[in-house]
């Protein structure tokens, strides 16, 4: 079966209506109606199949779990030049956060000299979702023992109006006040961010287990 027969026989009509709601930006019609673990599971049974190739070639897709199918066969592509240049080619097509956001390709973690640059050019994209996805590895994968305090100020740098580039901004800076919060905190003191994503980087930091209670009683006299 193809991609799109197996998706097809994995239809949830009740979950595409619940879905649709949760992605408002794209039409209902382009939404199939399938959960999460089938779209993985469809993705690892057809991956490094001539037909799974040929469907990585073929952009634009049609439907929602077709581009999500097509991320996470990306995602396991053990050669980094690949799954960078397939991620490149795919980058452009993403039209909403849940392709975007769930997505963390295994190769990036042991290459993250060479992913950098791409990191730093994917956040400066006029792309709404390109800089989002940049934004992203940037969190997931550099505040940890690869973290520099100027990766901060590259987070910081994003000027938007876009809803879903400014949440991704305060969402970097709600984990870095977890992992990095030294380095962190002096974002928020010195009112370094917009004053909307100012207050959801506190509100999420706040809600997070992984900020003190110490540190969240003093987050919330800088709201």
């Amino acid at each position: 079966m193809t991609v799109f027969e197996k998706l097809s026989k994995a239809q949830d009509l009740t979950y595409r209506d619940f879905q649709s709601k949760l992605v408002p930006n794209i039409p209902k019609e382009s939404i199939i109606g399938v959960r999460t673990p089938e779209l993985r599971k469809i993705a690892k049974e057809c991956f490094g199949s001539d037909e799974a190739n040929a469907f990585l070639d073929n952009l634009p897709h049609q439907y929602y779990e077709e581009n999500l199918v097509h991320f996470f066969m990306i995602a396991m592509i053990k050669d980094f030049d690949e799954c960078i240049s397939r991620v490149e080619a795919f980058l452009p097509f993403v039209d909403c956060w849940p392709v975007c956001d769930q997505v963390s390709p295994k190769s990036f973690k042991k290459n993250h000299e060479k992913l950098l640059p791409y990191i730093k050019r994917w956040i400066s994209s006029p792309h709404l979702y390109t800089a989002r996805f940049g934004l992203r590895m940037l969190m997931n994968e550099f505040l940890d023992e690869d973290f520099k305090p100027e990766y901060l100020e590259l987070a910081a740098s994003v000027k938007s109006d876009e809803y879903y580039l400014n949440m991704m901004v305060a969402w970097y800076f709600a984990t870095a006040l977890a992992k990095q919060y030294d380095a962190a905190i002096v974002f928020i003191e010195e009112n370094r961010l917009k004053p909307w994503t100012h207050k959801k980087a506190i509100q999420k930091a706040v809600e997070s287990f992984r900020v003190s209670d110490e540190h969240k009683a003093y987050l919330k006299t800088l709201r």
